[in-house]
């Protein structure tokens, strides 16, 4: 399935869960950023050193980046 546009995604985690985001996004063409990311997740996406518990900086970076979408990957963030 390809997209007809690319979309900038801002992915929130650094497990398994969100490399898995990271790497089919990727493979659809989309630009890919991941907080904080992971070694591994580095190999497919811009890996961006803020943690998922930086409520305000992961918001202003979507906002300063134009992110399209942004997917949170843990639990813990939308507790």
């Amino acid at each position: 399935m390809s997209s007809a546009s690319s979309l900038r995604i801002l992915i929130v985690g650094s497990g398994g869960r969100e490399h898995a985001l990271a790497w089919r996004s990727r493979v659809e063409g989309h630009d890919v950023r991941v907080a904080p990311g992971s070694d591994g997740i580095a190999e497919d996406a811009t890996c961006v050193p803020i943690a998922v518990t930086e409520h305000a900086r992961l918001i202003t970076y979507a906002v300063g980046k134009a992110i399209d979408l942004v997917i949170i990957g843990p639990e813990q963030p939308l507790v």
